[in-house]
């Protein structure tokens, strides 16, 4: 884990930083680090579809934000390093499309509603910026959506009951008619992501 992770989480919460160490052991030791991180999926495969809870407790499905672009990954809060820097990157691509952010909802998704409770998320996703939206729900919502998107997770066990999560990483955009506009590998630099957005929501306004 970079000093700079070790910075975010300490900032976010102590105990996010010892079980996010804990977690980048327990994978390194299972030997799956990034076993999941690839995304193979044809976009066709993917159904874009969720309903999951706001850190209110709120239902919410992808149908709320008809209209707009949807920018989502899935994650967990002690994540050792992926999700960090997913979320730095979502949120340089939030500050570079700049006005045109409106046409956009960030979402982060969590695969482990065990731990990630919706104020836990809430004080997560607002660290790296406030228009994040971090969402979680009972463990077979969860699951239904990450199948849906065909996002592979899996529980990786350690001692006295403590585990980490490895999981595919990457952001998925869907676009206002709620279909999957594109996957972006984990990666991809943010000015990529954000020319392309920027692409597209001009295409939109100009109706082409």
């Amino acid at each position: 884990m970079s000093r700079r992770w070790l910075l975010v989480l300490s900032l976010v919460s102590p105990l996010a930083l010892g079980q996010a160490q804990h977690s980048l052991e327990l994978l390194q030791q299972a030997g799956q680090r990034n076993a999941l991180s690839g995304n193979d999926a044809d976009d066709e495969q993917i159904v874009p579809r969720y309903l999951l809870q706001d850190p209110l407790g709120r239902a919410v499905s992808n149908e709320d934000f008809r209209g707009r672009f949807q920018l989502i990954a899935f994650g967990y809060t002690y994540c050792p390093d992926i999700c960090p820097t997913t979320l730095v990157e979502m949120a340089e691509v939030l500050k570079l499309l700049a006005d045109d952010a409106s046409h956009l909802q960030p979402i982060f998704i969590t695969v482990d509603p065990e731990r990630d409770s919706g104020r836990v998320l809430k004080t997560y996703t607002e660290f790296f910026d406030r228009r994040i939206l971090g969402l979680t729900g009972s463990a077979q919502l969860v699951r239904r959506a990450a199948d849906n998107f065909r996002i592979r997770y899996a529980k990786v066990p350690g001692s006295e009951g403590n585990y980490a999560v490895d999981h595919a990483a990457g952001m998925i955009l869907l676009g206002p008619d709620g279909r999957v506009a594109k996957k972006y590998a984990y990666g991809t630099a943010p000015q990529d992501i954000a020319e392309h957005l920027a692409a597209l929501i001009r295409r939109r306004q100009s109706g082409s």
